[in-house]
């Protein structure tokens, strides 16, 4: 008989963490696993606790209880140089250019300055940020300014990527750069942590989430089985004629009409194909499309829900 593999160990465990500042709870009793070579988005409105959650993950701050795994080990200093973390504010140094800036933040981490020159030549190749390696930080754009900070979490090649809000100021061409990417590096092996508000960037690349509200996780695990499990669905109608069965209150909950085409919401319970025997009886139906809800639905809804 083959010998079997030893269980996969998450890369990342935060069990029954809480975080206090004076009376205020920012996290209170959080619980999630972050699988290897995964992208996983931690999700939540302002004030919610995920940027005090990622400061406990790399050791920037203390839990006051529960305890934080990195590879199945409890967080310790000996793990630093396995994160690379880009803060939601910019941490970077004004006056410094670029080249020497990038190389001093892969030495901070171990890298030799030729190795550390080097790969700070590529990425800036790959960011269009090589015209620009010779200027101060200052002189750049807030999106320019973004991509070197990004380049400086992952030029020393770590394990665990930890971006708070990396799409912010970039425009959409930058994004797309900044989300291929995420994509190769998590094809590479690595794991990836998103903090972001950009549904529609997580509902685009995180395979799992937790979202979190007042501290507290509020939906954690698969994002394909939370939307598939959320309760509710939309359909999309395309049709010429008579409108009247989108007022059956049985079965449309509420709809939206974009000119082209509807968007009806289900009511609960209701059955898809009724609806859709219910239209070709009173109008002629050239696309009738099942729709899961949206990421930014499920969050909208969430978070909508009274806080106990």
């Amino acid at each position: 008989m083959a010998e079997q593999n030893p269980a996969v160990v998450d890369t990342v465990e935060l069990a029954n963490v809480r975080k206090c500042y004076d009376d205020f709870v920012a996290v209170d009793d959080l619980s999630f696993r972050i699988k290897p070579a995964t992208i996983y988005g931690l999700l939540g409105p302002n004030g919610a606790g995920k940027t005090s959650t990622l400061r406990m993950m790399i050791g920037i701050t203390v839990p006051d209880s529960g305890r934080v795994l990195i590879l199945g080990e409890p967080l310790s200093r000996a793990h630093t140089n396995r994160f690379g973390y880009l803060p939601e504010e910019r941490g970077l140094y004004k006056k410094m250019k670029v080249l020497p800036h990038l190389v001093l933040l892969a030495q901070l981490k171990g890298l030799t300055s030729a190795e550390a020159s080097k790969r700070a030549h590529a990425w800036c190749e790959r960011f269009e940020l090589t015209a620009w390696m010779d200027k101060k930080v200052e002189e750049l754009s807030k999106g320019m300014q973004q991509k070197v900070q990004f380049i400086g979490a992952i030029l020393h090649d770590p394990e665990l990527i930890v971006m708070d809000e990396p799409f912010s100021g970039l425009d959409p061409a930058s994004a797309l750069a900044l989300k291929d990417a995420l994509l190769e590096l998590a094809k590479n092996g690595k794991t990836i942590l998103l903090s972001t508000h950009r549904m529609d960037q997580a509902e685009r690349l995180c395979q799992s989430i937790c979202l979190i509200n007042h501290g507290r996780a509020v939906l954690e695990g698969d994002l394909d089985r939370i939307k598939a499990t959320s309760g509710h669905c939309s359909v999309q109608i395309k049709y010429d004629g008579d409108a009247s069965f989108l007022r059956e209150s049985k079965l449309v909950q509420s709809s939206n009409d974009y000119g082209n085409y509807v968007e009806v919401r289900l009511a609960p319970g209701a059955d898809t194909q009724e609806l859709l025997r219910l239209a070709c009886s009173k109008a002629r139906v050239d696309r009738f499309e099942v729709m899961q809800p949206s990421l930014e639905e499920i969050f909208i809804e969430a978070v909508s829900k009274p806080h106990a």
